[in-house]
Order: C-alpha cells, then structure tokens, then sequence
C-alpha cells in the first residue's frame, strides 16, 4: 500500500532537521561517535513516529512546525537508539536493518551501543531545549521517560525477552500477555507522539483525549501489522530478515493467535482509531489515512 503523500513530506522534513541537527555538533562530537549516530539516524525508514507527532499537532490546530520540530527529532532519536540496541547479539542478533548492515556490523558492537546511549540522552537534550513553556516541557520529559523506559519500551522489551525464554522451556504464552508486551514495547512511544503533539498545539478536553485513544489504538495496530509482515514478507521488503519472530520464539500476535485472526484484530484496531478521531472533526483525516496504512502495511 502506498504511503499517504503527507507521510513522504513529513519524513522529507524531519531528515532536513536530523542533518542540520547532527551537523551542529560535528565540533563537539568524536568523529567515529557522530559517524555512527549518524549512520543509523539518517537510515531512511518511515517515520510514523515522528510523523504521528506532526499530524497530531496539526489535528489539533497547530501551526508552527518548526517549534515542535525537536520533539519529533526526539522520538526518531529514542526510535534508533532502540533499533540499534535490538539488534545487537545480546538481543535480537540481526545483520539487517532498513536495507542496510546494522549499526555493529559496519562499525563495531561497543561504538554501536555507545552510539544507542547517545541518541538517547540527545532525544532528552532535545526536549529540554524547546521553546515552550516550563510546565509542558517537564511534562513532556516526564512523560517521554515513563514510555522509552523501564515502565514503557525497556520494560516492554525485558517481558519480550522473558517471553522468548518461556516458550523455548515450552511454556504457553496467553494473549493478555501478548498485548502486555506491545503495550509497553511498541504502543507506549507511538502513544507519547501522539499525545505529545495534541499537548504542543495546546490541546485539552475532548480533543486531548481524541488523540489519546487514537495513539493507544494505533500502538497496538502497528505492532499487529509488523507481526504479520514478519510471516508473509520478504527480507527485501522489510529491510530487515523476514521470519525472526518464530525463529527466536517471539510473543507475537500471529504466534498466539494465528495469521487470520491477527488481521481480523488489526481491523478492530484501526476501527477504534478512526472512532477516535471523530471529535478531530475535518482535521484528524490525515490521522485516518495513516491508521488505514498502517493496516495496509500487514495485508
């Protein structure tokens, strides 16, 4: 399925920013460190994360884009930092991402992770820096630390771990637990992006909570959809190594469930999206569109 054109221009942008971004600190950066953030920040991808950001905000009648552009180099940053740190042997052990040999495989596995540690502090450096109000910038680190770590993503990725664990000792994994892991390890950040957005154009009430629900029914979507993709296509399409989740055990969707009725659960999922975004009026169909991509994505 083709990529809403919004979704091209918002990628187009954000990798406008990453370099100047990126290229500020070439005076303050080592040269080998900066080279390998680099290496995996500018890697291409979607960049629905960031994307989900934007379009959140301008759901909510935002305007000026480049004031809450270092939010969503923030959450790229965040993103990276965890595809690199996924990836490395200790953990998901790939060669492959977004087409490309992963971080440690084209430099070496101690600069990758030092590589990982810096986006991430870079994402909250980031944040701290906006210009907005003190109160909405706490907020927003308060809360992107809660999703990137050990109650959101990290943890999410610790359950996945112990899952992967307990499957090889042949233990049954229950549903409930699936979406546990999801929650936390996928849905926490896309839910952040889209809270933060609403937050940054001012949003509150009906509206706030419009954007809520949708990033909370979006988080678990992509994740079906990703766990569908990883059984029906190819390493080249993925830009990654199709077939990983049951190679490695993986808590998926389609392992608990089956292949049909994960999709007849991505349906549900992005039905409550869009019923989410019924209070955004004329202004959440770009949100629309990317709820059914995102869908589009695992079919």
């Amino acid at each position: 399925m083709k990529a809403p054109e919004f979704l091209t221009e918002d990628a187009a942008a954000l990798s406008v920013a990453l370099i100047s971004m990126l290229a500020k600190r070439e005076s303050v950066v080592p040269e080998e460190l900066l080279a390998a953030m680099s290496y995996s920040l500018l890697a291409g991808g979607k960049r629905v994360r960031p994307a989900l950001l934007l379009e959140s905000y301008r759901a909510c009648g935002g305007t000026d884009i480049e004031r809450v552009m270092p939010a969503a180099l923030a959450i790229e940053c965040i993103h990276t930092y965890s595809l690199i740190h996924d990836d490395l042997p200790c953990m998901d052990d790939d060669d492959l991402r977004r087409g490309n040999p992963t971080c440690h495989k084209h430099f070496d596995e101690a600069t990758a992770i030092l590589a990982a540690d810096a986006l991430q502090a870079l994402a909250f450096e980031l944040v701290a820096a906006m210009d907005v109000e003190a109160e909405l910038r706490c907020s927003l680190l308060h809360r992107l630390a809660l999703a990137s770590g050990c109650q959101g993503m990290v943890g999410g990725q610790v359950l996945d771990m112990q899952a992967e664990h307990n499957a090889a000792s042949g233990k049954q994994m229950e549903l409930l637990q699936v979406e546990r892991i999801h929650l936390h390890k996928t849905g926490a950040l896309l839910h952040w992006c889209c809270e933060a957005g609403a937050k940054l154009a001012g949003a509150d009430g009906k509206v706030l909570d419009a954007c809520s629900r949708y990033g909370k029914s979006v988080g678990l979507l992509f994740q079906i959809a990703d766990d569908i993709l990883d059984v029906t296509a190819s390493s080249e399409e993925l830009g990654k190594s199709a077939g990983k989740d049951a190679e490695q055990n993986k808590a998926t969707y389609v392992s608990i469930l089956g292949l049909q009725r994960s999709r007849e659960l991505a349906d549900e999922m992005r039905d409550m999206a869009l019923d989410a975004c019924l209070p955004l009026a004329a202004q959440g169909e770009q949100l629309k569109s990317l709820a059914h991509y995102i869908l589009g994505r695992g079919l």
